[in-house]
C-alpha cells in the first residue's frame, strides 16, 4: 500500500510510467502509461541487473543499479539526468527557463517524465508530497532567479515536515557568478536555512558525487530537502569521459541498545499511567504494526500528532486520537494523569510538548532514529536511537506489566465519536464542519488519501477525521503553509495511482494555486477538490474572535467555482443542501477527471467548540 513505507523500502510501483506520444495526443483522461525507451527497467527507473537482483524485494533495486556506460560527447546536463535515473527518479516537476534548457532537453530523452507545471511553488509541493508518500526524494526544477526563489516555500515545507526533496535550479554562469549580473541572486545562501544541504555545482567533475550526496542526505533520517544550483555554463559543458553515477547504498538503522532497553523498561515498570505519543517518524519507519503490537502487549493508550494520523488506527480500542488543536482538546486530557510518555517517531515541530507536559514532570522515553531536540518540556529520561519497529518489539519483550484501565481512553474516544456522530446528522445549511468531515470520511475508502490544507478546516479534519492507515490523511504541521494540497494531489496520485485522492481546502488556499488544475488535466491525473467556502480566511477570523472579540481584514470575494472549474475543462459541482454533499463526493470520485466541489461551511461552530472545550477544561482541572 502506498500510504505506508519503511526506511529501507518504498513501493516504487506507485509511480505512473510515461505516455506514448500518441497517448499524449489523445483527449481522454487515463492513467499515464508510456513505456521506457527500449530498455527494460524495474519500478523507479533504475536499470535492471538480472545477474544480481532476481528474487529480491523492491528495496534492493537501488543497490543493484547498473552504471551506464560512458557516452562520449555527453553534456553535464545529460550526466545529471543519468544520475537522476540511477537514483530511481521517475518524475521531475518544474518550469524550464533560458538557463536550464539543456537539462530539460536531456530529460526529454530519458524515461524520467518532466511534468510541466504552472508555478514553481506548485512544483515544490508536488515533489514534497511524492517524497512523503514514497520515502524517495521528490525532484523539482526551476530556472535561476525568480524561478528558483519560487521553489523556496515548498522546499522549506518539506524540511519542516521531514520529507525528502531535491530542488534543482539554474544559476548564472561561473563567468559572472562573482559579480553583479542580471538575475544573479545568492541562491545557495537563500536555501541554506531551510535545507539539509545547499550547494553550487561549480565544476562538471563534481556532478556524480554531489547528486549522490544530495539524495543520501535528503532520504536519510531525519529526511528533508536539499538544494543544488547548476550554473548555466556548467550545465552545457562537456562531461568528463570517465564520469558516471555512483552506486546507491542505503543506510541501515542500528539495533536498539540492550542497556537503553533495560533503562526504558525500568521507567515503564515504575510508571502508573504511561501513554504513547506517535508521530510522523513512526509512519516513515513503517512501524505501524510494531506500534500496535507494543500498545496491545502493554495495554497502553496511543495518541498521534496531526502528522502521525493513521500510524495507529483510529478504530482501535486503545486509540486516543490526535493532539495538536489550538486549545486543550479531549485527547490532551489523556496526558493529564500520565506520569510517563513513550514518544515514538515524534518530532517537536509536529506539536509543542508544553501542551502535554506543562510542568516538565513526566518521564519521557524517546524512540526514534535520531536524538531528541532540546526542550524544557521534553526532557528525555531514556533515548533509543535505533530502528523504531525493532525497538518497540524489543521493549515490549522487556516489560510484562499491563496498564489497561489507568487512562480513560474509552471516554475520550466516545467524546470524539459523539461529536462526529452529531455532525453526521446536522442538517444546517451552510454545512456544519463536522458534517463535512463525516461525509468526507464516508465517501473515501480506508486506503484513500485526503490532503488537508491549512486553515480552520485543518482543525476540524485533524480532530475528527478517523484515519486508519499511515499517510492517508496528509497534514502540513511543520511549516503549516497554505495552498500545498491542490498541487500536492498531483504528486500523491503519481505516487499512489490506485488510491482515490481528495483535496480538502479552504477557498483562500484554493485560489493561491488553482492554476495547477490545468496541469492535472494535461497530465491526465484525476482527483477531487472539496472547497470549504466561507469567503474569508476562516482560521484567522477564529483566532481574532478568540483573542480580540472581533475580526478585521479577513473577508474576500470568490469567483463562481463551478464556472471556474469548467473553464479549465474540469467538472464543477455546487452544494446547495446538506444532503447533497455525500452523493456528490461519491460521484466526483468516480468521474476519473479533476472535479471541483464548492461546499458552503458554517464556521459559527468554531467558537462553540472552543467555548465548550474551555468549559470542559475548567470542570476537569
Amino acid at each position: 500500500m502506498c500510504g505506508v513505507f519503511s526506511h529501507v523500502a518504498t513501493t516504487s510501483s506507485c509511480a505512473y510510467p510515461r505516455l506514448s506520444r500518441a497517448e499524449e495526443n489523445a483527449k481522454t483522461l487515463k492513467p499515464l502509461v508510456r513505456a521506457p525507451r527500449g530498455r527494460e527497467r524495474p519500478p523507479g527507473g533504475a536499470e535492471l541487473d538480472r545477474s544480481g537482483c532476481e528474487g529480491r524485494s523492491s528495496a534492493t533495486w537501488v543497490a543493484c543499479t547498473v552504471m551506464p556506460a560512458d557516452q562520449p560527447g555527453r553534456s553535464v546536463a545529460q550526466l545529471i539526468v543519468q544520475c537522476l535515473e540511477n537514483e530511481g527518479v521517475s518524475h521531475v516537476f518544474g518550469i524550464p527557463g533560458e538557463e536550464n534548457i539543456h537539462l530539460v532537453e536531456a530529460l526529454s530523452d530519458s524515461p524520467i517524465r518532466y511534468v510541466l507545471v504552472r508555478h514553481e511553488q506548485a512544483a515544490s509541493f508536488m515533489a514534497e508530497v511524492y517524497g512523503r508518500l514514497t520515502g524517495k526524494a521528490g525532484v523539482c526544477s526551476a530556472t535561476l532567479g525568480p524561478g528558483a526563489i519560487n521553489l523556496l516555500l515548498g522546499v522549506a515545507d518539506a524540511t519542516t515536515n521531514s520529507t525528502p526533496v531535491l530542488a534543482l535550479s539554474a544559476q548564472v554562469g561561473m563567468n559572472r557568478h562573482f559579480k553583479e549580473s542580471h538575475q544573479g541572486v545568492d541562491l545557495v545562501s537563500m536555501f541554506a536555512p531551510v535545507t539539509k544541504w545547499s550547494e553550487l555545482i561549480a565544476t562538471p567533475d563534481a556532478v556524480p558525487e554531489m547528486i549522490r550526496k544530495a539524495f543520501k542526505l535528503a532520504q536519510t533520517e531525519r529526511p528533508g530537502a536539499v538544494y543544488l544550483a547548476v550554473p548555466e555554463d556548467v550545465e552545457k559543458a562537456p562531461a568528463s569521459e570517465g564520469a558516471r553515477p555512483l552506486i546507491v547504498n542505503t543506510p541501515r538503522p542500528d539495533e536498539p541498545s540492550p542497556s537503553q532497553l533495560r533503562r526504558a523498561a525500568e521507567v515503564l515498570r515504575a510508571a502508573h499511567n504511561p501513554v504513547v505519543l506517535a508521530g510522523h517518524g513512526a509512519a516513515r519507519a513503517g512501524a505501524g504494526d510494531a506500534l500496535r503490537r507494543f500498545a496491545e502487549a502493554l495495554g497502553l493508550p496511543v495518541a498521534t500528532t496531526f502528522h502521525g494520523k493513521g500510524v495507529f488506527p483510529d478504530d482501535h480500542p486503545q486509540a486516543l486520537g490526535a493532539v495538536g488543536f489550538m486549545r486543550k482538546d479531549y485527547v490532551n486530557f489523556g496526558f493529564d494523569q500520565a506520569d510517563a510518555i513513550v514518544a515514538v517517531g515524534y518530532e517537536l515541530q509536529e506539536f509543542d510538548p508544553v501542551r502535554i507536559n506543562p510542568n516538565s514532570d513526566k518521564k519521557i522515553i524517546h524512540i526514534h532514529r535520531f536524538p531528541a531536540e532540546v526542550d524544557l518540556h521534553y526532557e528525555v529520561e531514556v533515548g533509543l536511537q535505533s530502528d523504531i519497529g525493532r525497538t518497540l518489539d524489543a521493549l515490549a519483550a522487556e516489560v510484562t506489566t499491563r496498564f489497561d484501565a489507568e487512562i480513560p481512553e474509552q471516554r475520550i474516544r466516545a467524546m470524539l465519536e459523539g461529536e462526529l456522530e452529531r455532525g453526521r446528522s446536522d442538517d444546517r445549511f451552510p454545512l456544519a464542519p463536522a458534517r463535512i468531515v463525516a461525509d468526507t470520511r464516508a465517501a473515501l475508502g480506508r486506503n484513500d488519501i485526503v490532503l488537508v490544507d491549512t486553515g480552520a478546516l485543518k482543525m476540524w479534519m485533524a480532530r475528527l477525521y478517523p484515519t486508519y492507515e499511515p499517510n492517508t490523511c496528509l497534514i502540513s504541521n511543520g511549516l503549516s503553509t497554505m495552498a500545498w494540497t491542490l498541487p500536492g494531489a498531483i504528486g500523491a496520485k503519481i505516487a499512489c495511482p490506485e488510491a482515490n485522492i481528495l483535496v480538502a481546502t479552504g477557498d483562500g488556499a484554493f485560489m493561491m494555486n488553482s492554476q495547477e488544475i490545468e496541469t492535472a488535466l494535461r497530465e491526465r491525473i484525476p482527483f477531487v477538490v472539496l472547497i470549504w467556502v466561507d469567503d474569508e480566511y476562516g482560521l484567522i477570523t477564529w483566532k481574532m474572535d478568540l483573542e480580540l472579540g472581533h475580526s478585521v481584514d479577513t473577508s474576500f470575494g470568490n469567483p463562481d467555482f463551478v464556472a471556474y472549474a469548467e473553464s479549465f475543462g474540469a467538472r464543477g459541482y455546487r452544494i446547495e443542501a446538506p444532503g447533497e454533499l455525500l452523493p456528490t463526493l461519491r460521484r466526483a470520485l468516480a468521474d476519473d477527471t479533476v472535479s471541483i466541489i464548492a461546499c458552503p461551511v458554517d464556521y459559527s461552530a468554531n467558537l462553540q467548540l472552543t467555548d465548550m472545550l474551555g468549559e470542559l477544561d475548567e470542570s476537569l482541572s
